[in-house]
């Protein structure tokens, strides 16, 4: 019986192929008729390594991707399939909540200002310029988030040894200082017509995103998700990987110049 399952598994694979290949000419045919160039590729295997495969062999700019749907409410809205992107694919993934409007009305750039950190701020440059891109096509809100954790706070203030007095006003010159740099990093794509709002937060960015995404109603968030690390190339932030668990907005995920999939074409 497993010899007879195991003939006719070519057979079988083929049929699934063919027919996934009708489905998707068909879903695609809709986008041909508004006169956009579009091909279509049904790809056999691990789907976030073959997706990885086809960005490389041809040269993509961008991933798009839709979660799929689950029956448990409690799990994240983007499971270990498009994760497994963010942390891989060498290009954007922009990954969508099916729930929300096409149009983004609301978009929030969420940056990590470092002003000695040049790779960093380089990160920060792409994210709020891909952001602004965006905002302006849709005529969109745009939110730049920054989240400051002053976590040496407690520190200052009960073993320092410093007057409470003189904590606050070093804690006010950290708080103009990051502002500054905050207003620094966005004014260059500010216009007359266009003007993004910065928002300086402080506390952890893995709880004070995804609520300042909740309390404003974000439809979209451009944030980066990988960090350097000692070893060659990048990997996910933890920080990056605790936001996107618990955000319920589309999300565009953007790599740093220089990122190297781990992926191949072996």
């Amino acid at each position: 019986q497993m010899t007879e399952m195991a003939s006719a598994l070519p057979e079988l694979q083929k049929q699934i192929h063919k027919e996934a290949t009708e489905a998707l000419k068909k879903a695609i045919s809709q986008v041909r008729e508004k006169r956009v160039k579009a091909s279509s590729e049904v790809l056999w295997g691990t789907p976030f390594i073959e997706i990885i495969r086809e960005v490389l062999r041809h040269g993509h700019d961008l991933v798009m991707v839709i979660p799929r749907k689950t029956s448990r409410v409690e799990e994240a809205l983007f499971g270990s399939r498009i994760m497994h992107l963010m942390r891989k694919c060498p290009v954007p993934v922009w990954a969508f909540n099916p729930e929300l409007p096409k149009r983004h009305g609301r978009i929030m750039a969420a940056v990590d200002v470092v002003p000695e950190d040049d790779k960093r701020n380089a990160l920060n440059v792409k994210i709020v310029e891909l952001a602004s891109t965006l905002a302006l096509m849709d005529q969109s809100e745009l939110h730049v988030v920054y989240c400051w954790d002053p976590s040496y706070e407690n520190t200052l203030r009960y073993r320092s040894g410093l007057s409470q007095e003189a904590v606050s006003n070093i804690l006010n010159k950290a708080r103009a200082s990051h502002r500054q740099w905050l207003k620094a990093l966005v004014t260059p794509f500010a216009t007359k017509e266009f003007t993004p709002k910065i928002h300086l937060q402080e506390g952890n960015p893995d709880e004070g995103i995804p609520h300042f995404a909740e309390k404003k109603k974000i439809d979209l968030v451009v944030m980066g998700t990988v960090v350097r690390t000692g070893l060659s190339g990048f990997l996910i932030g933890n920080t990056a990987e605790k936001i996107l668990r618990k955000i319920r907005s589309s999300v565009l995920a953007v790599k740093p110049d220089g990122f190297q999939t781990p992926v191949t074409l072996d």
